[in-house]
Formats: C-alpha cells, structure tokens, sequence
C-alpha cells in the first residue's frame, strides 16, 4: 500500500491491509469504476481522476490490478488543492 504525507494528511489507494482509521478521520472518494462489457471483457474507467480507460480485460482481476498499479503510480504526483 502507497502512502503519501502531505502535512497533517496521508493520501492513498483505500485498502484493508492497515486500519485507516487509526491515522484519523478518513475521507473517501471515487478514483475509478471497473465494469464488464457487453462482451464479458474489462475495463477500468479513471475518468473520476481524470485518468483513462485501462483495457479491455479478459478477467475482473486484470482490470483491479492494472487499476491499482496507474493509482498507485499516479497518487504521489497528485497535490492536494
């Protein structure tokens, strides 16, 4: 799991590896969707962050991994406004 300090805040990919809630009040937001097509295929859509779509995949699982790996790259450029 990324986690980014910036201040008093720490940004990440919501996870259950660690209890959040132990670094304070969370605030969760949407970064992305993964939906099948009418195909049976895959995609991971991160329009939410103004990222693109990812796919399509064979299986649910391609499309959550590569969904984590552009957050989890994209996450430490990111600055809170």
């Amino acid at each position: 799991m990324v986690l980014v300090f910036e201040g008093s805040e720490v940004r990440c990919l919501y996870g259950e590896n660690i209890d959040l809630e132990t670094l304070g009040p969370l605030s969760i937001h949407r970064a992305s969707h993964v939906e099948p097509d009418s195909e049976g295929h895959w995609s991971a859509d991160l329009a939410p962050v103004g990222g693109p779509t990812l796919g399509p995949f064979d299986r649910r699982s391609l499309a959550l991994d590569a969904e984590r790996v552009w957050l989890e790259s994209w996450l430490p450029l990111q600055r809170r406004k």
